[in-house]
């Protein structure tokens, strides 16, 4: 089927939904939006077109459609269905039971969640095999890795489809093959994020510092190649050593650190509130927005040199 008359359904138009729908209309699908939000579903087309023109794509926005509820949407069109509600188990358990009823048999149903296992979602549903988490990294439209989360329900060859579906949408899917908390980015994420944290919390370094170092060292390096390949220039030798050294003393702690709560319960949580471990106004939130996108896309050129995507 021509990439113009697919269909692709998302649920959700928040900063995340955006992203995911500008990327298939950049793919030349069309896209229904679900959103209850009145005044979520008038900004759309609006929010889309500025994620396409940081694409680098046209911003044409006349294959996107909305509507308020799951009923309205036109099902015997969509090919793919993405959820990128609220991390609310039981609204998303709701969802997919709507999805199951009303969706073509076959069509994969996905969810955008980056915490809940897709098992849990779709628990006790009929056609759990065509079920799978499609978990994208903020901003949507510009990371290119999508995780594409199986569980023990799911098609394989149905999750290859959709892998298959994201590569000819520009992006790079990584099969996960078993359905674990936190999957595989915010796993590896959530690691480094206790250790910064405990830094920060025991007065080793200034947040800045942190920032400085993952930046300007290994987080340099790892544009150039990812952790294990670039253990195989330094050598598996030295990091063995290394770990006996080093990974004992670090931290194991099973919940957020008194640094990162304080400022939760001041209601210091970023951008949102115009304060975290730093402070913003709107004119440093815009610059800095727009620095981001900026070095974002200096990466994925060199990401399309390498062939990588």
């Amino acid at each position: 089927m021509p990439q113009s008359e697919r269909h692709a359904l998302v649920l959700g138009g928040g900063t995340m939904g955006v992203g995911i729908i500008a990327m298939f209309l950049g793919g030349g699908w069309k896209v229904d939006v679900v959103s209850r939000s009145a005044s979520t579903r008038d900004g759309l087309p609006a929010a889309t077109a500025r994620a396409l023109k940081a694409m680098g794509k046209s911003e044409d926005v006349s294959g996107l459609a909305t509507y308020a509820t799951l009923e309205e949407a036109p099902w015997p069109k969509i090919d793919i269905a993405v959820e990128t509600v609220t991390e609310d188990l039981a609204l998303k358990q709701r969802i997919f039971a709507d999805m199951e009823r009303l969706s073509r048999p076959g069509v994969p149903l996905t969810s955008n969640s980056s915490s809940f296992p897709i098992s849990e979602i779709g628990k006790g549903l009929k056609t759990q095999d065509r079920m799978m988490g499609l978990h994208f990294f903020m901003p949507a439209h510009l990371i290119p890795l999508v995780e594409v989360v199986r569980s023990v329900h799911t098609d394989i060859a149905l999750a290859e489809k959709v892998g298959t579906i994201m590569r000819d949408l520009g992006k790079r899917p990584v099969q996960v093959k078993k359905d674990v908390i936190g999957f595989l980015g915010n796993r590896i994420q959530g690691a480094l994020m206790r250790e910064a944290l405990w830094l920060i919390e025991e007065g080793v370094a200034s947040p800045e510092d942190i920032d400085a170092t993952v930046r300007l060292s290994f987080g340099f390096r790892y544009a150039a190649a990812g952790p294990i390949t670039q253990k195989e220039h330094s050598g598996w030798d030295t990091t063995c050593a290394v770990a006996k050294i080093i990974w004992p003393d670090l931290s194991n702690a099973d919940g957020p650190p008194p640094v990162l709560q304080r400022n939760v319960d001041r209601g210091r949580i970023g951008f949102k509130t115009k304060g975290g471990f730093f402070d913003w106004d709107d004119a440093s939130i815009a610059k800095e927005r727009a620095r981001y996108e900026r070095a974002l896309s200096k990466c994925l050129e060199i990401f399309r040199e390498e062939g990588i995507l």
